[in-house]
């Protein structure tokens, strides 16, 4: 009998490690993803705006 609870114990750990880990790797890709939408919003505005106000008629 205690075999059986160790085992679905054991059973239960090991999905939630598995489950954990591929969240984890989804957090990740999705910050990514994040930092670059921000880095290319961020190169648009630096290519828009002039960098000295002479440049501005």
């Amino acid at each position: 009998m205690l075999g059986i609870i160790a085992t679905w114990i054991g059973a239960v750990l090991g999905i939630t490690v598995l489950l954990v880990m591929a969240f984890g790797a989804f957090v990740l890709d999705f910050e990514d993803a994040l930092a670059e939408h921000r880095r290319s919003r961020r190169r648009r505005i630096d290519a828009v705006v002039p960098d000295s106000p002479a440049a501005v008629p």
